[in-house]
């Protein structure tokens, strides 16, 4: 058969350098931004300097024991990034990507994951599957134990092998790890004491926080995108110069032009780079700009009276509501701040699942879950409130009905104890 010449018409999408910027300035903070353009600037030389308005002492918190305002160290990466560092290394598919963003962000500072799979799934609109799926992909990252819901699945997590002997000896008979009963747990699995020994300090040698192997030794700082106040009945957001920095040419090149051609296709390349890196500080300036007033426009109630009047909003609302895709909004709020009366506040703080009452109202799982800290706060300590007078509690005082293993749940993620250890 001759070979023969076909004329086949593809339609391909391509990223082109700006929009590959865009995306990739979109997850940085703003002063993040700020030290992007700063290294670009060394290799060109169009960039005179960036107008960001640095003055980071006003913003500075006295005392307390939350992050300072004002500085932030860049000289170690924080857990979160380290974790995304290594999506690059195994397959991630392009759909489960932005849950796994998500679930990353949701670890707690020890490599715990606190939100359960239900309202992962409805924050990132996949099935229970994809999740699960997600979930995988986080618990294959290192170091081990990464994305474990419990200390037991922390500890199967950085095991290999005997993992079926770990798991009945953590499940009923954490007494024999604790006095390292080596012969109980050998004649019980029918094992050598030598191979037992070895399963229990094998056990012994995992860590129980995993995810303080990757955070940083220094103290943490944030620097907020935007103040947001009221004035005259209304709120408003005031975003800091940094959000959105300036670049300013080098004057001596503003008229140049070289004669040499490699020297002219230089300096081209370079405003090519130059034009390109302002689009991308522009997307990002714009898009972090609508993030926040949806935000502040969802959350009103909570600006104005605080965190008991914290409205339900997910990933997929506020995507909706200002008709982006998905994965561009979880970008957009990675790791920014506000500031507010009520302090200095995560973007993804505003993002909350949400608990359908029997008038077809929403309530915030937040909202809930501090009325259930308030009510074990104030309890009679002689009488501790069970789970079950909790939820009678809520639905008598707050009108507010919730299932007893939600009130469970809620309690556990609070690190509060049963009624029957608070007495």
């Amino acid at each position: 058969m001759r070979p023969k010449i076909v004329q086949e018409q593809k339609l391909q999408l391509k990223m082109n350098q700006s929009l590959i910027q865009s995306i990739q300035l979109l997850q940085f903070t703003g002063m993040e931004v700020v030290e992007y353009i700063q290294e670009i600037a060394k290799e060109n030389p169009l960039i005179e300097d960036v107008s960001y308005d640095y003055e980071l002492e006003s913003f500075k918190q006295a005392g307390g024991t939350q992050p300072a305002i004002g500085e932030i160290n860049q000289a170690e990466e924080t857990m979160y990034d380290q974790l995304k560092n290594q999506l690059y290394t195994i397959d991630v598919p392009e759909k489960l990507r932005p849950a796994v963003l998500f679930g990353i962000d949701s670890l707690n500072e020890d490599g715990y994951l606190e939100l359960d799979l239900e309202t992962w799934a409805e924050q990132c609109s996949i099935s229970r599957s994809q999740v699960e799926k997600a979930l995988g992909l986080i618990q294959s990252l290192e170091p081990a134990g990464i994305g474990a819901r419990s200390l037991k699945e922390c500890i199967l997590l950085q095991l290999v092998g005997t993992k079926f002997v770990a798991e009945e000896l953590l499940e009923d008979h954490l007494e024999w790890l604790a006095d390292e009963d080596i012969t109980a747990i050998s004649d019980h699995f029918q094992i050598t004491e030598t191979e037992a020994n070895e399963i229990v300090q094998q056990i012994k040698a995992c860590h129980p926080k995993p995810g303080q192997l990757l955070s940083a030794k220094k103290t943490e700082y944030i620097i907020p995108e935007a103040y947001i106040y009221e004035d005259n009945g209304k709120w408003k957001i005031q975003f800091y110069k940094w959000h959105s920095p300036a670049i300013e040419i080098n004057d001596s090149y503003k008229s140049f032009r070289p004669d040499d051609k490699e020297a002219a296709d230089y300096l081209k390349d370079k405003y090519q780079q130059l034009n390109w890196l302002k689009q991308a500080i522009h997307f990002r300036g714009n898009t972090l700009e609508l993030v926040i007033e949806t935000i502040v426009k969802k959350q009103q109630l909570y600006f104005a009276h605080g965190a008991f009047m914290l409205q339900p909003l997910t990933l997929k609302d506020l995507a909706a509501e200002m008709d982006m895709h998905i994965s561009t909004v979880s970008r957009a709020i990675a790791n920014k701040y506000v500031q507010t009366k009520h302090g200095v506040i995560p973007l993804k703080f505003f993002l909350q699942s949400s608990v359908r009452q029997k008038d077809g109202q929403q309530t915030a799982s937040f909202v809930i879950k501090q009325l259930i800290a308030e009510l074990i706060k104030n309890e009679d300590k002689r009488k501790p409130l069970s789970d079950q007078a909790i939820k009678d509690r809520l639905q008598e005082e707050f009108r507010i009905t919730a299932a007893r293993r939600t009130i469970v749940k809620y309690r556990e993620q609070l690190g509060l104890p049963a009624s029957t250890k608070r007495k």
